[in-house]
């Protein structure tokens, strides 16, 4: 097992399931923080993708790597001053003195999580060090930071209008709406940003669908505690995706490309909702018919809008996330020349594919993070004490399956012994 990921960062990464957001507010559905996180990342990714359109390959991958590990920074620290108010945290930082203090003690409290057993930082990643740089300099300038801020703003506001229709009687509501409306014009300068704050275009909506995958909650037959969502399981299997990629070495293409289509995988299902497993494979056929309205809808509802006002470079990105040229997002694959083609096995790309040039990414280690991501939403459940015949027996099989079938190389009969 990679020595920096162990139960206690797992558990770390999940835990934003149970942060409520707004809690002093009336909230017309609960909304919960790996939530907003998924559609801040999704929306940072489009920005990301406008913005170094005409970049090098070399600009593209640094800006991404620096989009992802500065978001995964300010997860983590959000999940420690969860019970500080926006406007409270923002006259903080305002004193520089006070600020280092709080930064201080968000690292003191996230250290243990990101140490190996003899309490030294992970010797195969420099991901602590790069985490505590970010928030000991937060208030250096680059493009990374704009993007998070406009994307974290959005993703925001956008929980906002929900919840503003049940508030009138709060006096804290329209200044709110005003900051928002204020703060989100300060960004509107970058590439894809003006668009996506223009109601009825196409990525207007499409950021809107994202934002809507937080009201599919997962395993609707298994009443659980947290209720995760499709929109929260996908920022966790992206988060696996990002830290197992750290541990194998992998290039950094291949790292933000496993980000990326773990946050993307279960976009379709948008369309489609949920489909529980044995719902799909109790008629031999459902499987092929649900990936073809998916394709038609995705197409219908998505693709062809976006094209339609000049977006076609960022239609082929999302459905290379997809892997919709593969049939699958788990299969491995990399680029050569604008094709996407297919690698044979896990194996052949950590050893002859493992390099940026070749913009490559994994199949099944992505399979492996999704089993593990709805392993620990069974778990979590069942330890919490809200259990069902149904969670257990998923719990069981999932555990099995990633003990039998995971890559030997991430030793998960270990990790996964922590969780008995």
């Amino acid at each position: 097992m990679p020595q920096f990921i162990r139960k206690s960062l797992l558990q770390l990464i999940f835990s934003g399931a149970y942060l409520m957001r707004w809690n002093d507010k009336l909230r017309p559905v609960e909304l919960v923080e790996i939530d907003k996180q998924a559609h801040k990342m999704l929306l940072a990714c489009i920005l990301w993708h406008q913005y170094t359109q005409t970049n090098s390959a070399i600009n593209r991958t640094d800006l991404a790597k620096e989009i992802i590990e500065g978001g995964l920074f300010d997860y983590f620290y959000r999940l420690i001053i969860t019970d500080i108010k926006p406007p409270v945290f923002y006259r903080i930082k305002e004193n520089a003195d006070d600020y280092a203090q709080l930064t201080e003690h968000v690292l003191n409290e996230l250290k243990p999580a990101f140490t190996s057993a003899e309490n030294t930082p992970p010797s195969s990643s420099t991901f602590w060090d790069r985490m505590c740089a970010w928030h000991r300099d937060a208030n250096q300038e680059s493009v990374a930071r704009r993007i998070l801020a406009a994307a974290h703003l959005y993703a925001s506001r956008w929980e906002f209008t929900l919840i503003k229709p049940l508030n009138s009687f709060d006096d804290e509501i329209n200044d709110i709406a005003v900051s928002f409306s204020e703060k989100l014009e300060t960004f509107s300068d970058l590439p894809g940003m003006r668009a996506i704050l223009t109601p009825g275009t196409a990525l207007a909506k499409f950021a809107n669908l994202c934002g809507q995958l937080r009201f599919q909650i997962r395993w609707t037959r298994a009443p659980r505690i947290p209720a995760t969502s499709v929109l929260g399981h996908m920022f966790v299997v992206a988060v696996f995706g990002y830290f197992f990629s750290l541990s194998l070495n992998a290039c950094q293409a291949r790292s933000n490309n496993n980000f990326f289509c773990g946050l993307f995988h279960d976009l379709p299902e948008l369309l489609t909702r949920d489909i529980i497993s044995p719902v799909k494979q109790s008629v031999p056929n459902l499987p092929l018919i649900i990936k073809k309205y998916e394709s038609e809808e995705l197409e219908r509802r998505i693709f062809q809008p976006l094209r339609q006002e000049g977006f076609q470079a960022l239609v082929e990105q999302i459905a290379f996330y997809l892997g919709l040229s593969l049939g699958s997002e788990f299969l491995e694959c990399y680029r050569e020349n604008g094709q996407i083609k297919k690698i044979e096995d896990f194996a052949t790309l950590q050893r002859e594919y493992n390099a940026d040039a070749l913009d490559p990414k994994d199949g099944f280690l992505l399979k492996i993070c999704d089993w593990l991501a709805a392993f620990m939403e069974a778990h979590n459940s069942i330890h919490t004490g809200v259990s069902s015949p149904q969670l257990l027996e998923a719990r069981t099989k999932l555990k099995t399956k990633l003990q039998e079938q995971g890559l030997p190389c991430l030793k998960l009969n270990a990790l996964l012994a922590d969780f008995d």
